[in-house]
């Protein structure tokens, strides 16, 4: 669920164009690096945090503080840090201001050093209050030091503005490349919270360059109490098994898996059921860090695409490495049978890698054994740059997923502070057919049975996925629709109005039969929707239905009179069974009561 009532909503008008500017950044600081060969932030705070791994026991990391830091960090290390955090050139003199937020506790060590002075004047939007500190730099290059060694979300932000009025300032060369903005009432700051915007401001600052940023550069120097520990730790054996599709489901299979750094050759052994022909194929391997995981900071993630599959088969499969004899024990799946009319699946709301909600799935797995699949609608974890949660979330569902495909749409818990959902698209292989303007595998298609799936990432701007949600509807000839993403349309708390008026009309003109989404943390079940008011059946409307597989547990949950059924309380997850022209909808508890049902037939 969001942090506030609307940040998300236009956050992620944004997120596209800052994606783009995280990349062009990225270009450009290697490029930066290799012309004047200096030192970055991250590796500087890479290397500390590894001699710290050496030096310090676990305990003690835990004990680090401001002082310590400093003392622990060399001359040439806090001088990388005191000035490569964020630079520019200016071609005039000018005067930087600096909005420090008042509830940080520290001061960042390079601010009053570098010649930076404490004003009398403030700058406030509608939840925070900046003091500003100022200096006066000549023509040249201005360079800026990090926000501190605490995670303080609500980082600095700066504006620039020439000393006198009559000079025509350039701002160029800006490292990181984030677009500026006019300093003013109703100016934002923060790209992943934009419409936190501008309130009180001095005179002498409007119509100054408003430097924008993103709340996630408070992790760039983060070191004071952000030490973590993963409770399932990786080994040469292979687990996290988890099956997806990328590729048509009668034919074809994914297989991700961990292992520890130890292992660079995985492979896969695979045979039809019944046979005694095996297969084995090399896995492509990939390293994925995670530096603030005192015990488990590297892991290899394996991926391996099985294709030319026999439809409405069953295959056994292990994963492993031939060399070291680690094995996983024997699993088996099914491909999608040719034409098939008769399946059902599993789907649900956020799961913020809850060992409860991992319970309420085993109950699941053995109550549905003859379902195709299982989804979730965004939120699978709540912090997803944290690896140790993803790895929650494997160690909690006991290899469900290893037997049945799991497909998935990111929430906004997924993503973090602006830094985008870097683990989730390396932990998961989906479909490369979504939007081109957004990101590959966060927003695609599948087909199983005579059903369509979308599954968007309402995180993206919406204008960037209206034409090609409309392309997919109209083009398939699947008899059932269903679309799956984060954020609902219509709930009690935040209805979000910028996804009914761009979407809404294209579901009602192709009949999308149900939307399912989560972030809310309740369960509702709407009437058919059509236009956004209430209709008669089912032909004429979209079900739109909201779930949550961690714990609900509303005070009061609002009036809303589209709503068929709803419960402010509990753990849920919904069966859904298409057999032809029937659709049989099931909701349960985690007690495996029905607590909500309905059909519809076609």
């Amino acid at each position: 669920m969001s942090e506030s009532k609307s940040p998300y909503k236009v956050f992620k008008i944004r997120l596209l164009y800052l994606a783009i500017l995280i990349f062009a950044t990225s270009c450009s600081s290697n490029s930066k690096k290799e012309q004047d060969n200096e030192t970055t932030v991250k590796e500087v705070m890479d290397n500390a945090i590894t001699r710290l791994y050496k030096h310090v026991t676990p305990s003690e990391l835990q004990n680090i503080d401001n002082d310590f830091i400093l003392d622990f960090l060399s001359d040439k290390e806090k001088s990388v840090l005191a000035s490569q955090y964020q630079y520019f050139k200016v071609n005039v003199p000018v005067t930087v201001s600096l909005m420090r937020n008042i509830d940080q506790a520290t001061i960042p060590f390079w601010l009053k050093e570098s010649g930076f002075q404490k004003t009398e004047k403030l700058v406030k939007n509608e939840n925070y209050t900046y003091e500003v500190w100022q200096k006066d730099y000549e023509p040249g290059w201005v360079r800026l030091g990090i926000p501190g060694f605490d995670k303080h979300r609500p980082v600095y932000f700066i504006t620039v503005g020439p000393k006198k009025d009559s000079d025509d300032l350039k701002v160029t060369e800006i490292y990181p490349k984030y677009s500026l903005e006019t300093m003013e009432r109703g100016a934002f700051t923060y790209h992943d919270w934009s419409d936190l915007s501008i309130t009180e401001l001095p005179e002498d600052l409007k119509g100054q360059r408003l430097f924008t940023t993103v709340r996630g550069r408070a992790r760039e120097a983060h070191i004071i109490g952000a030490f973590r520990e993963t409770k399932f730790p990786s080994s040469g054996k292979p687990d996290q098994i988890v099956l997806t599709w990328n590729n048509d489901p009668t034919s074809s299979m994914d297989i991700q898996w961990r292992t520890d750094t130890t292992v660079n050759n995985a492979n896969i052994i695979y045979w039809k059921s019944g046979t005694d022909d095996t297969i084995s194929l090399q896995a492509s391997t990939k390293v994925m860090e995670d530096r603030m995981l005192f015990n488990d900071r590297y892991i290899h993630r394996h991926n391996i695409h099985l294709k030319d599959l026999k439809s409405g088969s069953r295959y056994q499969y292990k994963v492993g490495n031939a060399k070291n004899s680690a094995w996983s024990k024997t699993y088996n799946f099914k491909t999608e049978p040719k034409q098939s009319k008769d399946f059902s699946f599993i789907w649900f709301g956020d799961t913020h890698k809850d060992s409860r909600w991992a319970a309420n799935l085993q109950r699941a797995d053995l109550r549905h054994p003859e379902i195709a699949f299982y989804s979730i609608a965004g939120d699978i974890v709540s912090t997803g740059l944290y690896r140790n949660e993803w790895d929650e979330f494997f160690g909690y569902e006991k290899e469900v997923f290893s037997k049945k495909p799991l497909m998935l749409v990111p929430g906004n818990h997924d993503r973090q502070d602006g830094l985008g959902a870097w683990m989730y698209y390396d932990l998961f292989s989906f479909p490369i057919n979504g939007p081109k303007a957004v990101h590959p595998e966060s927003t695609y298609a599948f087909e199983y049975g005579d059903a369509l799936f979308l599954m968007i990432d309402s995180t993206h701007p919406n204008e960037a996925q209206t034409q090609w949600i409309e392309n997919q509807l109209k083009n398939t000839k699947a008899k059932w629709k269903f679309a799956i993403f984060h954020f609902p349309p219509y709930n009690f708390e935040e209805p979000y109005k910028d996804i009914q008026e761009a979407w809404g009309e294209i579901f009602d003109t192709y009949h999308v039969d149900m939307v399912m989404s989560g972030h809310i943390h309740y369960y509702m079940r709407s009437k058919p929707i059509n236009n956004g008011e209430v209709v008669a059946s089912f032909e004429k409307g979209t079900i739109y239905t909201i779930s949550v597989g961690t714990n609900a547990n509303h005070d009061d949950i609002g009036e809303e009179p589209y709503a068929e059924k709803r419960f402010k309380e509990g753990l849920f997850y919904q069966h859904m069974a298409i057999k032809d022209d029937v659709l049989q909808y099931k909701a349960f508890n985690d007690s495996g009561e029905i607590v909500d049902a309905f059909e519809i037939k076609k």
